[in-house]
């Protein structure tokens, strides 16, 4: 269970999955999701198998999520914002050839 340490103050709303988000300023995409309960993310592309929020500093990729139509942006390290619509990822990363 995840709890804020000053429950109180200024917030705003976005979404994930069409459900309303209430986040503060300076929580990052995947510390509202985990304050609010949702700890899936996304699914393995591999084993298809549930994932989510691991290591909240960008290195393992396990919070990709889906951000006003982009994919691939990492919820621990986006700023939540007013307004956003974000969704879990789905499908495959795809890797662009060098």
């Amino acid at each position: 269970m995840v709890r804020r340490i000053e429950p109180d103050g200024e917030t705003f709303e976005f979404t994930f999955e069409g459900r309303t988000i209430v986040a503060r300023p300076g929580d990052s995409i995947a510390a509202a999701l985990t304050a609010a309960g949702i700890v899936n993310l996304r699914d393995s592309v591999v084993s298809g198998r549930p994932r989510g929020v691991f290591c909240m500093m960008g290195s393992c990729f396990d919070c990709l999520v889906e951000i006003d139509g982009v994919p691939n942006r990492q919820a621990c390290m986006t700023a939540a914002a007013s307004g956003l619509e974000v969704r879990r990822q789905r499908g495959g990363v795809e890797v662009q050839a060098s």
